[in-house]
């Protein structure tokens, strides 16, 4: 597994992916958090990280995918899967060693924007002035909600060899999993059982943890999303159907 991550992350650095998606990324939130007016700390007048963690999922449905989309399309479509399966390595190996090297690639970056938790720190009247819990509990929310959303682009780029299918696929399914469920819920046909049905998205676990409240059950569901869309494409290449 070690030597895939390996493989897998240096082609992400070795290639424009890994600097356009961080680059976007750290542009469009620092935007959003100190720029746009309907946005940015500054106009808003209290001393909170809001505008990363509302904002933050909606940006990774899109960007993550991006990541995603070449793990296993690319070696699809170019041919060289097959070779990749001749060497003393397990499915299990190939699958976590490219899941992993996107996860970490999202962690690098992630981890700028605790440039933003000290400027906000800064700025607070008096110097503090923030709601530091809410803020671990929502990083770690954002950390947990960028595995599983890597591990549905993983699964989205198992089944095509094409990589643009793969990222819609894999946008699709994050947005589905992420907000569906709240709009399946508003429907009048439920009943009791409203809160149940939120509680199948990811969007309810997420605004859990963003409270500063670390549940086990929040992590423990964002923990078996991401083992069930990684056993689903452990099936998939199981059957060597490619």
């Amino acid at each position: 597994m070690i030597q895939v991550l390996k493989k897998e992350f240096n082609s992400f650095l070795n290639s424009l992916i890994a600097y356009i998606v961080i680059g976007v990324f750290l542009t469009g939130i620092g935007l959003l958090m100190w720029v746009f007016p309907e946005t940015s700390v500054l106009e808003y007048g209290y001393a909170d990280m809001d505008t990363l963690f509302s904002l933050g999922p909606y940006v990774f449905i899109f960007l993550i995918p991006a990541i995603t989309m070449r793990s296993f399309s690319e070696e699809k479509k170019a041919g060289t899967l097959e070779l990749l399966f001749t060497k003393p390595l397990t499915d299990w190996d190939i699958l976590l060693g490219k899941y992993f090297a996107s996860f970490f690639l999202v962690l690098v970056a992630l981890f700028p924007t605790v440039i933003y938790y000290y400027a906000v720190y800064s700025l607070g009247n008096p110097v503090g002035n923030i709601d530091t819990p809410g803020v671990i509990g929502s990083y770690l929310g954002l950390i947990l909600l960028g595995g599983v959303f890597c591990s549905i682009g993983i699964l989205a780029s198992s089944i095509t060899p094409n990589q643009i299918i793969a990222f819609i696929v894999a946008a699709f399914l994050c947005f589905i999993l992420f907000t569906g469920f709240n709009e399946i819920a508003s429907l009048n046909v439920w009943s009791s059982n409203v809160l149940l049905v939120k509680q199948l998205g990811i969007d309810y676990h997420y605004t859990s943890l963003s409270k500063g409240l670390v549940d086990s059950r929040d992590v423990v569901y964002f923990f078996s999303v991401a083992f069930v869309m990684l056993l689903i494409t452990r099936i998939i290449m199981g059957s060597r159907s490619w």
